[in-house]
């Protein structure tokens, strides 16, 4: 019915088209005939328009969900749920079962990719300037593609958008199919599917913008040939339908126009990518529009959010969920369960859920077609005959790929077209009939699932039945077989299944074969009660099946075929081997060196079966080995950030990642390979997927890889091919060389490169490198955000210079520069801040620590600090040689430009208390916005807390992280800390306080600060300091507390951390159900003990051999070849190697050697604790004060007592670093001779090269503690490797004994003594 505005709107255009009439008359008259001709034709494109929109607002308002032509229509409008649509993919195959590609989309959810809204379709993306022609837009069968295509057409039709869009003709493939062997021209195919546009009389379409939509190429049965298919591009001449559809895609014909398509992903290859401008992705609907969906199919709140529970407590529904089929399928079961069965138990499996939709059909069937009631039997023998020739049509169809049907797909079948019309007619929800143009008669079911599960139930059925096996290769039925049906002959019907599904490479039978087992349950026989008139399979018959899966999971399946054997047994009620592993990740004692085979597919079932996204994945959680990573391939690749740093990885695991890189559905975006012996062969791998177009990376770390300057070649190559996802690129700690940056600045150079951060930190980089970087930054400046050149020590004052022309120019946008350790002096403060002065605006993160740069050049850099264009946000300078003049000038910089600076970092600068007083003058004033101050090792006293105090006093409330670790502060400076502490403006969450001379009174003091303001403190560190267990009492006790805020505390290398309830730092666990990754700790108080395992690079001079390995932060990490562990407390760089022992100097000392003599260098100071490798037995460990360790300095020589002596290191404090070794005092070595006492040893084989025919094994007994790399370096033979682990005593003499006796052994006896 009109309203009075659809009147005055009619009106009005009734009168512009008189006027039209009015006008044209009027040209013509005056011989104006073209300029009539062109209004003439707008006027009848204007009325052929109105026209068509008119029927299409009337084809398309209305939908019937799941159903063509029966049942309530809903207005598409009022049902419409806004569907998850991403750019990206391309046109190529992808032959996965669509289950298995909903299983990766439901991984991808809350992804940061760009979602497009469909009425946005043919707009650019951003950064792209081309129109969009061809679109093509891929997704499962059921996830939305047509009613999406239909939605765009009825907004157009309605003025809703798109209207620069003149005409839009929606086309389907079912509809062109049945004109397979007709001719057309393009203008007559549109004349005789809108009848409108040929009343108008439009015969050219070229002067208008007209859309193409193109449904259902999966369903084209017309021979699309782009390559040798004639050129046509008359539109009004008349060839095949298939010739006018290639010559339309490739643009040959009306190239104006735009054409959407939309395919199921098996499908997308049949047109070229070089024909397709975009490709998007259905994902059906994400988590949120999934609840949208129930929430408006139920207007009941309470119904819909049961529902929607319901569905996140079983995986395989909620993964289905994301095709809206799906979810109406399942509102249509659940509503009328719940109309039931009130109260009672929902559908869990997806047998289940089918088995209850046949129902809800045969009994609407039984009421609307037969007058019977919803409680009469619904399994009439009609019905039983429908539900067999359906089971039959999709089971023969399904063997031959087919989804929708032609009479003569029917025929094959044995089905009369007049009998599948009735059952279209009946089953109106399951089994669709469409009419095409010409009454053509195309049959299909209502999703890709429903034929599934019938097909399913059509071979369940039939061995039932006649106890035929369909899915034997040889189908003998013997009467033996149908009176007397054995288990045995069930079970070879399940593990034919299973054979069979796993045999198919896409996985097509995926699906069925889920059904199939569901339907062998007795609980869902009995749901099918009256269709099914015996009984199949027994229980045991289920428990043989289901350790025949078990069995097929432990072979060496991909991961898909596994995934969809642990969904085969959940169908079957059995979650035995998922349940043990989440048993496992629950208890936190998951060892994964114990699990078999089908264990390790259990968990990449559990982890990919995690309803939390997984955003991180840690190998080092499970396993830090190579095994575990290609174990656990499948989550690598579904995750989205993956941390490898340190895992003993080599070349192997790369050509395993770069399979991850190159395929359609990796989910991979971060990927850090940090430490591990890759070396170029492995980044070579790498490489190939790096190159893949499917590679979408955008992180990628490669620090102390042991790589040289043949990676950056393999790299750059690879990187230029596919160079615009890359946004990170980490190569520091690689011998990279300046030959290898200037291969990397090609790269760099690429117009297509939006590189924002490149590390390369000790790089052994020298001016050149600085040249060509400089070079290559300026001719493409604008993207690169960081650049980290910290550690190239060759790289000095003069280099620098060059960097600061690139500083320099306006195009530069660099936020982060560091150059650490960089052998610059005053001289490059000087250049730094004259380029920083002419472009400041954009820095906030300077670096420039280790660097002697002295209280001279930074004058120059205040300078800077001053100016008031600087933004410097980040400011670390430690260890550069200042001392307290330094501050007085630094404040003076501040105060006057203060607001920016949040993180200022002096450690190890001698500022001394009167430097620091002059810092204060800053911290007081108004504009300080500092919220970290890092004051280690500054030489303060007590004197700087009480100054500090008053400061922070005046502006307490910005500060949040305060280090004053290393000064001699003692209780009396720690006092007056707490006097700031206990202030209601202190909003403190970390303080760091090792080694500050503290005792227990220092704790008393803490705990009344706390007490007094408790909301805001989590960390505290007070390692180092004497404060005794009494004194620690009271502090962890607050960290329990669920008042106090405080989560972390660490004291004597340990660490107490809060529990669950108060913060989430714990061990991963799953949830039994979900899967869900959730957090937990099972104890209050936790000490944190295991150290991570590296394994350092490796330089070797002679037979000399020192190591090296970056710590990525703070933690304990113990080295694989050496045995020492080390303690740091940030991010550093480890340099060691061992040295000779003077042996009179030890014993002028009444020592002797216990272990090797360590030589350790960490430039950044960050080594809080060593410990140090022993060789002593379990049950004899040395008496206090026998073991100890030395440590050996230009001063001489100090022995330093043990914290601890586990049983297989010696535990000791370190304030800095040079020589450290064990020695045992000289008497404990003559106890070990006297006594016979074991220590632990080795036994070591070396296999001298051939030489006059003679092979000598050179057998070696020596102590556990002695690295086997130092060993192996001084002989030239090869090691041979064997259990090597023993005990040996000292002073015993050993022998070797050799069969056959022929070999020579000499000598005969030798006699053991230990030497260092």
């Amino acid at each position: 019915m009109k309203n009075e505005d659809d009147e005055v709107d009619e009106e009005q255009r009734r009168s512009r088209e008189a006027f039209l009439k009015i006008t044209v008359n009027f040209l013509r008259r005056m011989k104006q005939e073209e300029l009539a001709d062109c209004l003439q034709s707008k006027i009848r494109a204007r009325v052929c328009q109105r026209k068509l929109k008119s029927g299409l607002k009337k084809k398309f308002q209305c939908v019937f969900e799941g159903i063509s032509k029966a049942g309530n229509p809903t207005l598409l409008n009022q049902i419409y749920t806004e569907l998850y649509i991403t750019e990206g993919g391309t046109g190529e195959v992808n032959e996965e079962h669509e289950v298995r590609q909903i299983e990766t989309a439901s991984r991808k959810q809350d992804r940061a990719e760009t979602s497009i809204r469909q009425e946005d379709i043919f707009k650019p993306p951003p950064g792209r300037d081309q129109p969009i022609r061809t679109m093509m837009t891929k997704g499962v069968a059921g996830i939305g593609k047509t009613v999406l295509t239909q939605k765009f057409t009825l907004d157009w039709a309605e003025d809703k958008a798109n209207q620069d869009i003149e005409f839009t003709f929606p086309f389907t493939f079912r509809e062109l199919n049945v004109l397979k062997e007709k001719k057309f021209s393009l203008v007559e195919l549109v004349h005789l599917f809108f009848t409108e546009t040929k009343e108008a009389g439009m015969f050219s379409f070229d002067q208008f913008q007209v859309v193409f939509i193109f449904d259902g190429l999966d369903e084209c049965r017309l021979p699309l040939d782009f390559h040798n298919t004639e050129v046509l591009t008359d539109p009004t001449e008349s060839t095949s339908v298939d010739v006018l559809l290639t010559n339309l895609i490739r643009g040959k014909l009306l190239p104006s126009a735009r054409l959407w398509i939309t395919t199921r992903p098996a499908a997308a290859n049949q047109i070229p990518p070089q024909c397709v401008d975009m490709v998007t992705e259905v994902r059906g609907f994400n988590d949120p529009q999934k609840e949208e969906y129930f929430r408006k199919r139920f207007r009941h709140k309470k119904q819909a959010s049961r529902i929607i529970s319901h569905i996140k407590t079983s995986r395989s529904l909620h993964i289905m969920c994301h095709i809206p089929v799906f979810c109406w399928i399942t509102a249509t079961v659940l509503e009328e369960v719940l109309k039931t069965r009130e109260g009672g138990e929902l559908p869990k499996t997806l047998t289940e859920m089918y088995i209850h939709f046949l129902v809800v059909q045969s009994k609407l069937k039984k009421v609307k077609y037969n007058g019977g009631a919803e409680s009469d039997p619904h399994w009439s023998p009609e019905t039983r005959k429908m539900i067999e020739s359906l089971g039959k049509v999709a089971f023969e169809q399904l063997q031959k790929g087919n989804l929708i049907f032609y009479e003569s797909d029917l025929t094959e079948c044995g089905i009369d077209i007049r009998a599948a019309s009735v059952y279209s007619g009946v089953f109106t929800q399951i089994f669709k009939e469409e009419t095409g143009l010409y009454q053509d008669r195309v049959f299909c079911f209502v999703h890709l699932s429903v034929q599934e599960f019938l097909a399913a139930l059509h071979v369940h059925l039939t061995f039932i039945n006649s106890g035929v096996n369909l899915m034997a290769e040889k189908q003998t039925t013997s009467l033996w077989s149908k009176l007397f049906r054995n288990k045995h002959e069930s079970l070879i019907l399940y593990q034919s299944a299973v054979d069979e599904a796993l045999q198919s490479p896409h996985g097509h039978l995926d699906l069925f074969l889920r059904f199939l087992l569901g339907l062998s349950l007795q609980t869902n026989q009995t749901l099918l009660r009256g269709l099914v008139t015996q009984t199949g399979s027994s229980s045991e018959t289920n428990q043989k099946t289901v350790q025949y899966i078990k069995t097929k999971i432990s072979e060496n399946l991909s991961p898909e075929k596994s995934i969809n054997l642990f969904h085969c047994l959940n169908e079957l009620n059995d979650g035995s081997l998922v349940e043990e592993i989440q048993q496992s990740l629950r208890s936190g004692r998951l060892s994964t060196d114990k699990l078999s085979p089908a264990q390790w597919s259990a968990l990449v079932f559990v982890l990919l079966s995690s309803e939390k996204d997984l955003d991180v994945f840690d190998l080092k959680k499970y396993s830090a080995s190579e095994g575990a990573l290609l174990r656990l391939l499948p989550v690598i690749k579904a995750s989205n950030k993956v941390l490898l740093s340190g895992c003993n990885l080599s070349d192997r695991s790369c050509e395993a990642l770069s399979s991850v890189l190159s395929s359609q559905s990796s989910s991979l975006r971060d990927l850090d390979l940090s430490n591990n012996n890759l070396q170029d062969s492995g980044v070579k791998q790498l490489s190939a997927g790096l190159k893949s177009p499917h590679c979408e990376l955008e992180t990628l770390r490669l620090m102390s890889c042991n790589l040289s300057e043949i990676s950056c070649s393999s790299l750059v190559s690879a990187l230029k091919s596919n160079p615009s996802h890359l946004r990170e690129l980490d190569l520091s700690h690689n011998k990279l060389k300046d030959s290898g940056v200037k291969d990397l600045c090609g790269f760099l150079e690429s117009p297509h490169c939006r590189l924002e951060t490149l590390r390369l930190e000790r790089c052994n980089l020298s001016e050149i490198s600085c040249s060509s970087l400089v070079s290559a930054l300026k001719s493409h400046p604008s993207h690169l955000r960081k650049l980290d050149l910290s550690w190239n020590n060759d790289l000095k004052d003069s280099d620098l210079k060059d960097l600061c022309g690139f500083l320099k120019s306006p195009h530069c946008r660099l936020e982060t520069l560091r150059l650490w350790g960089c052998s610059l002096s005053e001289i490059s403060c000087s250049s730094l801040v004259s380029a920083l002065k002419s472009n400041p605006s954009h820095l906030r993160e300077l670096d420039l620590s280790l660097n002697y740069l002295k209280d001279s050049g930074l004058k120059d850099l205040w300078g800077f600090l001053k100016s008031p264009h600087c933004r410097l946000e980040t400011l670390t300078l430690m260890k550069c040689s200042l001392s307290e003049i330094s501050c007085s000038s630094l404040v003076s910089a501040l105060k006057s430009n203060p607001s920016h600076l949040r993180e200022l970092d002096l450690r190890g600068n001698d500022l001394k208390d009167s430097g620091l007083k002059d810092l204060c003058g800053f911290l007081r004033s108004p504009h300080c916005r500092l919220e970290t101050l890092r004051l280690m090792k500054c030489s303060l006293s007590e004197i700087s807390c009480s100054s500090l105090v008053s400061a922070l006093k005046s502006n307490p409330s910005h500060l949040r992280e305060l280090d004053l670790s290393w000064n001699n502060l003692k209780d009396s400076g720690l006092k007056d800390l707490c006097g700031f502490l206990k202030s209601p403006h202190c909003r403190l969450e970390t303080l760091r306080l090792k080694d500050c001379s503290l005792s227990e009174i220092s704790c008393s003091s803490l705990v009344s600060a706390l007490k007094s303001n408790p909301s805001h403190l989590r960390e505290l560190d007070l390692n180092w300091n004497d404060l005794k267990d009494s004194g620690l009492k009271d502090l962890s006790d607050l960290v329990k507390s669920p008042d106090f805020t405080l989560e972390t505390l660490r004291f004597n290398s340990r660490v107490i951390k809060a529990s669950t309830e108060k913060t989430c730092d714990s061990d991963v666990k799953q949830s039994p159900i979900t899967g869900e990754t959730k957090m937990d700790v099972s104890e209050d108080a936790k000490l944190d003990k295991s150290p991570q395992i590296f394994t350092p690079e490796l330089k070797t001079e002679s037979t000399k051999v020192s190591y090296r390995f970056r710590c990525p932060g703070p933690g304990m990490f113990q080295c694989s070849l050496t045995g020492l562990v080390f303690v740091v407390d940030q991010e550093a760089e480890l340099l060691y190697n061992t040295v000779q022992w003077d042996e009179s100097l030890l014993q002028s000392a009444g020592k002797m050697a216990a272990g090797p003599l360590f030589n350790i260098h960490c430039p950044e100071d960050a080594v809080c604790e060593l410990h140090l490798p022993h060789c002593e037995t379990e049950d004899a460990l040395p008496s206090e004060g026998l073991l100890s360790v030395v440590h050996i300095t230009d001063d001489g020589m100090s022995f330093l007592k043990p914290l601890e002596i586990t049983d297989t290191h010696v535990i000791v404090k370190v304030s800095h670093l040079s020589a450290f070794g064990l020695v045992w005092l000289g008497e404990m070595l003559q106890r070990l001779f006297n006594n016979k006492k074991p220590i632990c040893g080795q036994l070591l084989l070396f296999l001298r090269p051939p030489a006059r025919d003679i092979q000598i094994l050179d057998v070696f007994l020596m102590p556990s503690n002695l690295p086997l790399s130092e060993v192996s370096k001084q002989h030239k033979a090869d090691h041979i490797m064997i259990p090597s682990a023993c005990k040996l005593i000292v002073d015993q003499r050993y022998s070797v004994l050799s069969d056959p006796e022929d070999f020579e052994v000499q000598p005969e006896v030798s006699q053991t003594s230990i030497h260092f």
